[in-house]
């Protein structure tokens, strides 16, 4: 009978059911082969129940599972960067699509999809000629796009909550009946699908604007009708691109189908058909439970599937001892084998340093389920320990340069995941032997993209959290201190328990983090933010930047004569000769001796002379500016003009510094050995610094810096309007905020009243007391205390937007950043010192983990940039990049960078003021900067 009145057509969304069950499941892979089947066993058990609850009123009589079939569809032809800032696939999924069709098949329900077409294209169709036939249509997805179709017998039910979704449930999230929704789209945009929309105008907005006028069409004809000047100019300047944007979410109710309703029908699953498909996918629980619904016999499951003991936990005890030595090639290419069938497989190396740009590689450690891995030797040296020669190899080692050529495919290779602890470590490591490791998943990162303000990142602290192992010490291996070896003098046999261990607790690290994403809702942070990361930070670290050491000698010299200059001062103001890096001298003579006031004891009986200390005290006597200057000059002399020489790598002429990705809570890069990041930019002796980093004959050094944006971010959070307009018409905002604060026309500003508003503004954004203030610009507590009362009062919304971020913090233990990054506060519920702290770190890390995401997203997009230039990326410095490029480029470097820089929020955040970057070029960074 042809399908009409009476009939119920029940369209599930396919990628809906298979991405749930990706995310929502823990990593599993199918024993005999070690193909990763974890979505598939979820998809499966969705289908199942959904048979097994297809019953009552609502039962459907025809049914169809409707795919994706490919990534174009007309809707790129329309606008080529439809959905382009979509993650790609992960590596474990891709292998488990094909297999959710052929699942579909074995339980006999219809499953389409059509080259060219969205899924939610063809559920377009197919509800639409339902509904004109006369028939009832069940939509089973939450996807908020499909929405458009409810009405006139089409609803929608979120299988996930059991939630049926009609016209008033439609209303209740868009404003709008169904009909209107593509309206309310067209205008909203939709940053996942990256449907632009009109700028500035969301949801609520766009209801308001479609009720008020009825239709799109007619609000964009009497768009001159408008009131307010920013909506009305927002209507008219794009409307080409909101009509665009209505024809890429309207769904297509016309898709050419080669199929009809009828074949839709309800049908029985081939009892032999499904229980051989569940059995192949080695499904023991669910072919067990559909064997005794159908009254059969379940096929026997293949040997390497029989299940655990009841009592025999999921993952075997980690066992350093059941791990095997690779000592030839033909074990290699079984290792290889084994890894290509698993698609992924866990890696990490062992080397003789932890600087990888002079490490050399010693071994390789492999793990492709848990308790399954492998330790591979390959410069472990003759003898090991005391007894080693520097010149022979031990025995029983694959030759290195045969391994490397047989690992290079299957590193390279695209289809297997590699995973790592620090991967960006063992990227580099492989990229000295020429080997370009990707893809890659970093259990470090997921961590930190999940867990940060709650613990460290590093594996043993993972391992000890979270499995409750404690991986063996390294220094049981090659000691401490003056008697430490390289890795390289370890023997083999204590070598592999310990390498081979590390890439186990990856693996099960791995397992354990992954599907947790998606739960946690970090999946984009992660995937975005994090991952992507490591490859451009390793790049960057490689290549280094050339400093002159030449330049650092000279003014290793000249700090070395001013700080004698000081040292002469300080003991005539003193009155006496001591030695001026000592605390204790310089205590008794400050407090002991002058009898300054403040001064305090520490617990060991000395007196404090803390930078703190020295600043309260510099506005009331010569002797502690003097010492400050000192202090600050000895520091520049020691951790930089100094130390930077001994970093100068030999081979390379350049400073290879190394950044921590998952150093800082807030998701702003550290800058490690050395830190490049903490270069003092406040006085002359510190941007003279910057004079040693040069560039090479024929290139420049380019720096691009974000302007103010941490105070661009604060304006749009706590919607200060002042601020936000001063931003966009790229007025002085020190000076602005001086003028509102006192009450001074900007024509009568004085460089003294700007210094103190800057401070202020710079301040706040950390959460700065009357007290620090005070110290900052050497006034009295009641006046700095007076300024920062008048700030909230001119700025309310700031006060309004700590106030509402602390009660977020201490009801849900976290803040997040606009980009979804959260940012975990256990200590903001703590009584004592340490609560304000918690509190002003509350504050401060939505802005300032929202400028990191900025920049970091910048980063991850320069590369493609700049491709063609012969151009390089060389420093990230909190909200400045700096790049070496040739003369010849650095005009369209600079074009390039600064698009990229200045459109990194977009399409996810659309920002309430511009974000501004400032350029600069010389041939070295004080130059540029």
């Amino acid at each position: 009978m042809a399908f009409g009145k009476g009939h119920h057509l029940h369209l599930i969304d396919g990628s809906a059911f298979i991405f749930r069950a990706f995310h929502a499941l823990p990593p599993l892979t199918r024993k005999s082969d070690g193909l990763p089947i974890g979505a598939v066993s979820g998809f499966c058990n969705m289908l199942d129940r959904y048979v097994r609850d297809n019953s009552g009123a609502n039962a459907a009589t025809h049914v169809a599972v409707i795919f994706d079939k490919g990534s174009h569809t007309f809707r790129n032809d329309l606008y080529d960067q439809y959905k382009a800032n979509r993650s790609e696939m992960p590596e474990d999924l891709r292998p488990q699509i094909p297999l959710t069709r052929d699942a579909t098949r074995a339980f006999n329900i219809a499953c389409e999809e059509i080259e060219g077409w969205e899924a939610d294209d063809i559920i377009a169709t197919l509800a639409c000629q339902a509904r004109d036939a006369g028939g009832r249509v069940t939509i089973l997805s939450s996807d908020k796009d499909l929405m458009q179709l409810v009405g006139d017998g089409v609803e929608m039910l979120d299988p996930m909550k059991n939630v049926r979704i009609d016209a008033d449930g439609v209303r209740e999230k868009f404003g709008v009946p169904p009909e209107r929704v593509v309206d309310v789209q067209a205008l909203a945009g939709d940053s996942v699908d990256n449907v632009p929309g009109a700028p500035g105008i969301g949801i609520k907005t766009a209801a308001q604007l479609i009720n008020e006028y009825g239709s799109l069409e007619e609000l964009l004809d009497r768009a001159e009708e408008i009131k307010q000047p920013k909506r009305r100019q927002t209507l008219i300047e794009h409307r080409t691109q909101i009509e665009l944007s209505k024809r890429l979410v309207q769904l297509d109710c016309e898709t050419p189908l080669d199929f009809t309703l009828d074949d839709l029908e309800i049908r029985d699953a081939d009892p032999d058909r499904l229980l051989t498909f569940l059995t192949e996918m080695e499904f023991r629980t669910l072919t067990r439970k559909i064997a005794e619904r159908l009254d059969r016999e379940p096929p026997p499951m293949p040997e390497a599937a029989a299940p655990a003991a009841p009592d025999t936990p999921k993952d075997p005890p980690i066992d350093p001892a059941g791990y095997e030595i690779v000592r030839d090639l033909d074990a290699l290419r079984a290792w290889i084998d084994r890894i290509n069938a698993a698609g992924q497989v866990a890696v990490d190396t062992e080397t003789t340093s932890l600087d990888e740009m002079r490490a050399d590689l010693v071994g390789i450690s492999f793990a492709t389920e848990p308790g399954v891995a492998c330790y591979i030797p390959l410069a472990h040296r003759a003898g090991g320990g005391d007894l080693f020669d520097a010149d022979a190899l031990a025995e029983g080692q694959v030759d290195k340069a045969e391994a490397l050529a047989l690992l290079k495919p299957l590193l390279e290779d695209p289809a297997v995941l590699k995973i790592g602890q620090n991967m960006k470590y063992d990227v580099k490591i492989f990229a000295s032997e020429g080997i370009d490791v990707a893809p890659i998943d970093d259990t470090m990162l997921l961590s930190y993209a999940q867990n940060a303000g709650l613990h460290g990142h590093g594996m043993d602290q993972l391992s000890d959290r979270y499995l409750n192992h404690q991986p063996i010490p390294i220094k049981e291996l090659i000691g401490s201190g003056k008697s430490q070896i390289t890795f390289d003098r370890v023997a083999i046999d204590k070598a592999a328990p310990y390498a081979a261990e590390d890439a186990d607790v990856t693996l099960r690290l791995h397992r354990l983090f992954k599907p947790r994403l998606h739960l946690n809702k970090v999946t984009r942070v992660y995937e975005t933010l994090e991952r992507p990361m490591v490859p451009v930070l390793a790049r960057m670290e490689r290549h280094g930047i050339q400093v002159d050491r030449g330049v650092l000698s000279r003014m290793s010299g000249a700090f070395a004569q001013k700080m004698a200059a000081l040292e002469e001062e300080i003991h005539a103001a003193a009155g006496q000769p001591f030695n001026v890096g000592s605390p204790s001298q310089l205590g008794e003579i400050l407090f002991g001796e002058m009898g300054l006031p403040g001064g305090k004891k520490t617990k060991a009986g000395k007196w404090s002379t803390s930078a703190d200390a020295l600043e309260d005290l510099a506005t009331e006597h010569t002797l502690p500016r003097l010492v400050l200057d000192w202090r600050q000059i000895s520091k520049l002399k020691s951790t930089y003009t100094d130390a930077l020489q001994e970093h100068i790598n030999p081979d390379t002429g350049r400073v290879h510094t190394s950044y921590s990705i998952a150093g800082a809570n807030t998701g702003r890069l550290a800058s490690t050995d050395p830190n490049l990041q903490n270069i003092p930019v406040r006085t002359e002796e510190g941007r003279r610094i910057r004079e040693a980093f040069v560039a090479p004959e024929g290139r420049v050094i380019v720096s691009l810096d974000y302007s103010q944006i941490e105070l661009r971010i604060l304006a749009h959070i706590a919607g200060i309007d002042a601020l936000k307009q001063a931003f966009k018409d790229g007025q002085d905002i020190h000076a602005i905020t001086a003028s509102q604060m006192f009450g001074v026309p900007l024509d009568q500003m004085t460089p003294e009243v700007r210094r103190q508003a800057k401070a202020i503004n710079f301040g706040v954004i950390y959460g700065i007391s009357g007290f620090g203030l005070a110290r900052n610009l050497r006034i009295p507590r009641e006046e700095a205390q007076a300024f920062i009362d008048t700030y909230f009062e001119r700025f309310p919304g700031i006060r309004a937007y700590m106030d509402d971020t602390v009660a977020f913090a201490k009801e849900h233990g976290r803040v997040e950043t606009l980009f979804g990054r959260r940012i975990h506060t256990p200590e903001i519920n703590a009584k004592g010192p340490g609560a304000g702290f918690a509190r002003r770190a509350a504050i401060n890390a939505p802005i300032q983990g929202t400028a990191a995401d900025v920049i970091r997203r910048a980063m991850i997009r320069m590369d493609d940039a700049i491709a063609d230039l012969d151009a390089k990326m060389l420093l990230q410095v909190h909200d400045e990049l700096i790049f070496e490029v040739a003369e010849d480029d650095v005009d369209a470097l600079v074009v390039r960078a600064r698009e990229v820089m200045e459109g990194a929020n977009m399409p996810v955040v659309d920002l309430s003021v511009p974000l501004t970057v400032d350029d600069g070029r010389g041939a070295n960074w004080a130059e540029a900067h």
